[in-house]
């Protein structure tokens, strides 16, 4: 199960973006741009792909950790706490890296 609130708020925080679709995976949703992923909600969390070379980087931000679904770190993908995300402009902002970061790769 997953927080079906922060799934609307992402639908909305995403826009009328190009190739932007939907998946259930990983126990919860995701969100493809250009058929990549860019970010979803795993339980209470968001889930969102930044891509290596941020991966560090927005590791220091509030509420972010690595995600490590398999019991190994995904290098790339950061869970943000749903409780950082209460702010909208804060969610935009996370979702509009991973939509970008998804938007850059090749499209599948």
């Amino acid at each position: 199960m997953y927080d079906e609130k922060l799934a609307d708020r992402i639908r909305q925080a995403l826009g009328r973006r190009k190739g932007l679709t939907e998946r259930k995976m990983f126990g919860g949703i995701a969100f493809m741009v250009g058929g990549n992923m860019c970010c979803g909600v795993v339980k209470r969390d968001l889930m969102v792909r930044v891509g290596p070379d941020q991966y560090e980087r927005l590791l220091g931000e509030p509420g972010a950790r690595p995600m490590d679904f398999t019991g190994r770190p995904m290098k790339g993908m950061l869970y943000v706490d749903g409780g950082a995300l209460a702010n909208a402009k804060t969610l935009t902002k996370w979702v509009d890296r991973g939509a970008d970061y998804a938007a850059s790769l090749p499209a599948k």
